[in-house]
Formats: C-alpha cells, structure tokens, sequence
C-alpha cells in the first residue's frame, strides 16, 4: 500500500476563493517528477484542508481524504512556435493597464493586485494595445524564492497560470470563470527574485469550451527561461 505525504495549501494561495491556486498546485507536483512535467487537474484543491501527495513510477498525484485524485502529473512536453516577445516597455504599459483596470479577484495569488510582497506574485498581464499578446513586466519579489534567490518550481509554475487564463478570455473568447485543465511546462533557465522578465501568452486554438494557449518567460533581451502550453475549459452555460 503506498502511504501519501499530506499537506495543506494555505489560505492566501489561491486563485477562486477557497481553491489552490492551480500553477502553485502543478509546480508542486511537477517538482517531484522532475524534466518536462504535465500536470491534469481533476477536481478543484482546497486551502486550509489537508490533502495527499503519492509518488509512483509514472509520477505523482494528488488526492483527498477519501482517495479521489485531485491533480496527476506526468512527464510531458512542450512543442510549441512561441510568439515573438514584446518590448519591455511595451509590456510595462500592459501591466500598468492591468494595475488600473483592477482584478475581479483582488487577492488571486497569480495576478492579484492588493497584494503584498510574498502573499502573491504580483504579476499584472493584460492584453497590449498593438499586438494580439497578453504580457506582463515583472521582477519577482525575494520573498518567492528559494536558496541563490531562484524562484521555487511552485511559483515558476505559477507565474504561467494567469497569462494563459486572460489570453484564454481577452484573445479567444473563453467566457469568464474558466478553469486550468492542463497545464504543461518547461523549464529553460534560471528564474531569479529582483530581475526583470517578460511575461507573454498567445491564444493557440479553441474548440467549443477548450482554449489551448501558449505561455512563455524571457529576459528582457528574449533569452527564454520557461515554455508552457496551457488547456483551459470555461463553464458550462
């Protein structure tokens, strides 16, 4: 019998109210598999509940108390074209239509804008006025790194959550209150707290509530630091 490691997402890493934030669940997960890990969710995870991680040969899962997988992940990969970046300053000006524009969730771990260094990522995408892009500029706080001021696999994996999800509604059509599905990613290069990275996501295809996007992280110069493919699935009407 394989005996699962428990733990609890706390309150304010979440994205829904009373749910985990997705990216930080599969950034868990993901770093237990190691490489190029896709992550499926099942079910929506809680904050504050305690829950179960179980480690195979195959990957590794998430389940709660009762045994129902709430997140598998698995080795994956990332085959995409990415979408040019856009200049920093081009992204800086999204990010500060995103601030002013303001979040139906303020507190969102991903893109929250009330929130304060080390209780989200304060990462603010938005769709940029010229290009057909989400983007974000951002320097990540010291708070959501670890050891050499690299930032954690979960808070990596977070940071792609987001910009997927507005690119899914603002460039193809996914009605509001969707949710990640899939999420699949790779990393690059180093992430590091207090440098300066270009946050962008492009919209992929769409069938009826399916939205695939594309997500990627780059230094400002474009050298590419992470890649992820993303499946959104809005609501049943």
């Amino acid at each position: 019998m394989t005996v699962g490691t428990a733990i609890t997402i706390p309150t304010h890493i979440h994205g829904y109210p009373d749910l985990a934030f997705g990216g930080y669940v599969a950034g868990m997960l993901a770093d237990r598999v190691g490489g190029e890990v896709r992550v499926d969710f099942r079910r929506g995870v809680p904050v504050r509940t305690p829950v179960l991680i179980t480690d195979s040969e195959s990957g590794s899962a998430l389940t709660d108390s009762d045994g129902t997988i709430l997140a598998e992940a698995s080795p994956g990969s990332v085959e995409l074209a990415v979408t040019p970046p856009p200049a920093w300053e081009e992204a800086l000006v999204a990010s500060r239509d995103s601030f002013a524009a303001g979040r139906p969730i303020p507190d969102c771990y991903g893109c929250g804008t009330a929130n304060s260094p080390g209780r989200g990522l304060r990462l603010y995408p938005w769709r940029m006025r010229d290009h057909d892009l989400v983007a974000a500029a951002w320097v990540p706080d010291a708070e959501l790194a670890g050891p050499g001021g690299h930032l954690t696999t979960e808070n990596i994996w977070s940071a792609v959550d987001c910009p997927g999800g507005w690119a899914a509604i603002e460039l193809s059509g996914m009605r509001p209150g969707g949710v990640t599905a899939a999420l699949t990613t790779r990393r690059i290069g180093p992430v590091r707290a207090g440098e300066k990275y270009l946050v962008w996501s492009w919209p992929i295809a769409a069938s009826g509530r399916k939205h695939t996007v594309g997500v990627a992280i780059s230094t400002p110069k474009g050298d590419l630091r992470v890649l992820a493919e993303a499946l959104w699935v809005e609501p049943r009407r």
